[in-house]
C-alpha cells in the first residue's frame, strides 16, 4: 500500500482527490464538451507492428482499476480537479521512481470554462507539495509540446525550469512529438509551491 495515497487536497475552491468509478458521468461530460480543446494534446497509441492485434482504447472503468492499482503500488497519484464543487479536468502523478532517483512527472488537463482563472496552477502546485512533502519524491517533471501554449503558462507561472527539449518524446495526436520539459526540485521551494504561487499573484494583481 502507499501510505502517502489516497489523499485529498484543497485551496479554496480548488480541490484535488482522487478519481473513482462513480465519476464516470461527470468525467465523460466534461471530455465531451471539450473534445475539440483537448485532442491535439492527447496520448494516442502508435501503429501494432505488421499482424500485430490493434490495441483498444481502455474504457473508463478500466482506466480508473488500473489507475487505483498503480497508486497502491505507490507508482502513481491519480486525481481529479474539482473547482466549486464541479469535476472540471484530471491530473495525474505519474512514474513515480524511488532509489537514487526519486522522481515523477506531472500531467493535466482542464475544462476550457474554468481555463485562465489558476485553477490549473494551483491544482499543481498542491499535488507538487504533497510530492515533496508527504510522498518523498526530491524531483517533479512536466513535459510539455511547445505548441501548448496554455500548459506552458501554467509551469511559466509557477516557475518550473525549462531544461530543453525531447525530440519525439510521446505519441500524441496520432505521431511522435517533440516535448519540452520543465522540472523543479524540493530544494527550489522550500516555503512550498502553493505559498510561493499565491506571493506571485498577490505581486501580480498588485501592478
Amino acid at each position: 500500500m502507499n501510505p502517502a495515497w489516497p489523499a485529498s487536497l484543497a485551496d479554496g475552491d480548488v480541490v484535488l482527490r482522487p478519481i473513482r468509478a462513480r465519476d464516470q458521468k461527470a468525467w465523460r461530460e466534461v471530455n465531451r464538451r471539450n473534445r475539440d480543446w483537448l485532442r491535439p494534446w492527447e496520448a494516442t497509441v502508435p501503429p501494432p507492428a505488421p499482424g500485430a492485434p490493434p490495441v483498444q482504447r481502455p474504457t473508463y472503468r478500466q482506466m480508473v482499476r488500473h489507475l487505483r492499482a498503480e497508486a497502491n503500488a505507490g507508482r502513481m497519484l491519480p486525481f481529479v480537479i474539482e473547482y466549486r464543487g464541479r469535476l472540471v479536468g484530471q491530473l495525474t502523478v505519474a512514474g513515480i521512481t524511488w532509489g537514487s532517483m526519486c522522481s515523477g512527472h506531472v500531467g493535466y488537463w482542464v475544462d476550457q470554462d474554468v481555463a485562465g482563472r489558476g485553477v490549473m496552477p494551483t491544482a499543481v502546485a498542491l499535488a507538487v507539495d504533497h510530492c515533496f512533502r508527504s510522498v518523498g519524491l526530491h524531483r517533479i517533471e512536466v513535459c510539455i509540446r511547445p505548441e501548448n501554449g496554455p500548459s506552458r503558462r501554467v509551469v511559466e507561472k509557477l516557475g518550473f525550469r525549462e531544461e530543453g527539449v525531447r525530440p519525439r518524446y510521446l505519441h500524441i495526436d496520432g505521431a511522435w512529438r517533440d516535448h519540452l520539459v520543465f522540472a523543479l526540485t524540493a530544494e527550489e521551494v522550500p516555503e512550498g509551491l502553493l505559498r510561493r504561487w499565491h506571493r506571485s499573484r498577490r505581486e501580480h494583481q498588485k501592478k
